[in-house]
C-alpha cells in the first residue's frame, strides 16, 4: 500500500484522511484501516471535516473547514483531541479562530493546485502576519511541491499539507515525489 510505503520514510507527522465523494460508513469503515497504519509508524491521523467520525474511529484529530461544524462544537465532540481549521487568507477569520484556541490554522492556498479549485489565494505576507499575531502553529496549504515548499518552510511555516504533489504527480510515485522534498 502507497500509505504505508510514504509513512516508513518517517518524514509525515500527520496524515489528513479526507474522503469528500464517500459516505459517513465508508469513511469509517477506511479510516480504521488508515488508523492503524498510522498508529504502527506513529504517525497522527486527521479527519477531515466531521469530529463524529474521528471521534468513532479514535482518530488524533479533526480539521474543519469554514463550512463545518463551528470549532466549539467539534471541541466537545473530540475533547482534547488535534483540531486545526481553515483560515483561507483571511485575517479575520485567523483573528476568530484564534480566540477559541485550535491546535493548529490553515492558511492558502498559497499556489494554484489540481487538488481541488481555489477559491482564496494567500501570500507570504499572510504567513507572515499570523506568525506574529499568534503561537498557533501554521499549515500551509495549496499547490505545495517541490518547487515551492522551501520558501514556506523559510517564512516560517510551522507544516506543509501536502496532497496532489504526493497523490496526483504524473511524473513522479508518491514515494518519489516525497524524496524530491529534501
Amino acid at each position: 500500500m502507497e500509505l504505508e510505503k510514504l509513512l516508513k520514510s518517517k518524514k509525515i507527522y500527520f496524515f489528513q484522511l479526507r474522503l469528500k465523494n464517500y459516505n459517513e460508513k465508508q469513511i469509517i469503515q477506511i479510516g480504521k484501516k488508515v488508523k492503524l497504519i498510522c498508529k504502527k509508524y506513529k504517525t497522527k491521523l486527521i479527519i477531515n471535516d466531521n469530529p463524529y467520525i474521528a471521534k468513532k474511529i479514535n482518530a488524533d484529530g479533526c480539521h474543519l473547514g469554514q463550512k463545518d461544524m463551528k470549532l466549539n462544537e467539534a471541541k466537545k465532540i473530540i475533547n482534547n483531541k488535534i483540531l486545526g481549521v481553515t483560515c483561507h487568507n483571511s485575517r479575520k477569520l485567523v483573528k476568530k479562530a484564534i480566540n477559541v484556541k485550535p491546535t493548529y490554522i490553515a492558511i492558502g492556498a498559497f499556489f494554484k493546485s489540481r487538488t481541488k479549485k481555489i477559491k482564496y489565494k494567500a501570500d507570504i505576507n499572510l504567513l507572515k502576519y499570523v506568525k506574529k499575531l499568534t503561537k498557533i502553529p501554521v499549515v500551509t496549504i495549496g499547490g505545495i511541491s517541490n518547487k515551492n515548499y522551501k520558501k514556506l518552510l523559510l517564512n516560517n511555516a510551522n507544516f506543509l499539507a501536502i496532497s496532489g504533489y504526493i497523490w496526483n504527480n504524473k511524473k513522479y510515485k508518491p514515494q518519489e515525489a516525497m524524496e524530491k522534498l529534501k
